[in-house]
């Protein structure tokens, strides 16, 4: 239970990090959107799943590679820490500009014509994998769960429960933004989604950045 209690703080972090990086709609969110919108709420879902799909594969990909890196340079934590406080300061950057742009989101159906729902979770877990900036949201995530010396225990919790929240969260947002009423009321508060997200960011960077262990 001690070590449960040492560990705690880290993890809950790292799952709070990972809903509010998801609450903001980025291409993969856009393209469940508009496929939901467009075509129907089952193809959105199996969009949906394909991308959840992929961020876990990088969460996994990311915490084998920073538990690999770790293990064999211990003062390689610090840069990592250093690293992800920087992008979580980035995200912050980018929310609070959000929130002051008048531009609203613009979910759009996915080009190539329709597909089958294993084409739809394909397409999904391709635009996941191929988007750079999910690397380096997962090294910010999982950094903020990851201590010196952390037990495998520690990764495995956090990539199972960011990979059910991601099923959970994505497929809300196939079933809620079936219809164009839900798009309306997102965007009539995005500005104050925005700015609290832009705030967590810079509270997770910060802090990330001031941690020494």
């Amino acid at each position: 239970m001690q070590e449960i209690s040492i560990y705690l703080p880290g993890i809950l972090l790292a799952y709070s990090a990972f809903l509010l990086a998801i609450a903001s709609p980025g291409p993969n969110i856009l393209a469940v959107i508009g496929t939901s919108m467009s075509v129907g709420r089952s193809s959105g879902m199996a969009l949906a799943m394909g991308v959840a799909s992929g961020s876990f594969t990088w969460a996994i990909l990311t915490v084998f590679g920073l538990s690999a890196i770790l293990s064999t340079y211990a003062s390689a934590l610090l840069a990592i820490k250093v690293f992800g406080g920087l992008y979580l300061l980035w995200l912050a950057y980018k929310s609070f500009k959000s929130a002051a742009s008048t531009h609203d989101i613009e979910p759009r159906e996915l080009a190539g014509g329709r597909r089958t729902p294993y084409g739809y979770f394909k397409r999904g877990y391709i635009i996941q994998m191929t988007n750079p900036k999910a690397a380096l949201a997962w090294i910010a995530i999982i950094s903020l769960g990851l201590k010196e010396g952390a037990p495998l225990w520690v990764g495995a919790v956090i990539v199972l429960g960011t990979f059910m929240l991601s099923v959970a969260i994505h497929l809300m947002y196939a079933v809620a933004f079936s219809t164009p009423a839900m798009v309306r009321l997102y965007g009539n508060s995005r500005r104050v989604i925005q700015g609290v997200l832009g705030t967590f960011f810079a509270f997770a960077g910060l802090k990330l950045l001031a941690s020494r262990a």
